[in-house]
């Protein structure tokens, strides 16, 4: 069948991430990256000098972000993202004051078409905050699966979501139509045994492969003790331990307002976070 030219391509099996998310609650989840990121929101926010009545969390796993919001927010509204793109979201143009999101959009297929929708959805002077992995995420999970398919197999399979480019962030939020865009990366640096120690750590997340296009029939054990091995060569420290980038991409935007600075020209939103929102007043 055709595609649509105008549709998004299709990425991620949405049903099958939220299986995998479910799988990882029953077995006891690895949290410690939202921990960081729902702390780091808090943060982020306390420096935003104004109350937010009705406040949207979109596509978070796990309850991190809603208390952290619990004593900033009046009302808090939580929503999954719907499996499929051609859902839209369910909010009422102009019915919330913020919109927040924690290590969920970079699963979404559309996510110019999801922005824009928040867009839409917040109040003059509404704000969205969110977090997303970005493109340096697991880059020594990758680069060593990467190397060992080549040599025992002959080709490389897709592993690991193509997360997003921190500079195509700040063109997506100008194109939804947000204002004043602002986007930082926290790159966070974890320690592991071994690769087999991340890869469960990962399944602890729900945040294992979930690519349309990802491999259908189970690994070689050959491939993946390589894999192990070529990881622990490249990558390890020392003591022997294996390290682990999670990069955390942070992106805000205001919902156009007339007593805001006008916007920035598409791609030069360089102003940390803590100066766009210091001062900002009710």
């Amino acid at each position: 069948m055709a595609l649509n030219p105008l549709q998004a391509p299709i990425l991620f099996d949405r049903a099958l991430l939220r299986a995998r998310q479910n799988r990882a609650l029953r077995a006891g989840p690895a949290t410690f990256l939202l921990d960081r990121v729902a702390a780091d929101m808090g943060e982020r926010l306390h420096a935003v000098l104004r109350e937010f009545k009705r406040a949207a969390d979109v596509g978070t796993a796990g309850d991190q972000v809603r208390n952290v919001l619990a004593t900033r927010v009046d009302q808090l509204v939580r929503v999954g993202l719907p499996e499929q793109e051609s859902e839209p979201l369910p909010f009422q143009p102009e019915s919330l004051d913020l919109v927040v999101s924690a290590l969920a959009l970079q699963f979404v297929n559309d996510l110019p078409g999801v922005l824009a929708q928040i867009r839409r959805a917040l109040r003059p002077d509404g704000l969205l905050l969110a977090a997303m992995s970005g493109g340096d995420t697991l880059t020594e999970l990758r680069q060593s699966f990467a190397a060992a398919e080549a040599e025992l197999e002959g080709g490389v399979s897709p592993r690991v979501a193509p997360f997003a480019d921190l500079r195509d962030i700040g063109s997506l939020l100008q194109r939804a139509g947000l204002a004043l865009p602002v986007t930082d990366v926290d790159r966070i640096v974890v320690r592991y045994d071994s690769a087999f120690a991340l890869m469960q750590d990962l399944r602890r997340m729900g945040a294992t492969n979930v690519l349309v296009e990802r491999r259908r029939t189970p690994t070689r054990r050959a491939t993946m003790l390589r894999m192990a091995q070529i990881y622990a060569e490249r990558f390890a420290d020392g003591d022997g331990r294996i390290r682990a980038t999670f990069e955390v991409i942070w992106l805000s935007g205001w919902a156009p307002h007339q007593s805001q600075q006008q916007p920035l020209k598409p791609g030069s939103a360089k102003t940390g976070l803590a100066e766009a929102v210091k001062g900002r007043k009710p």
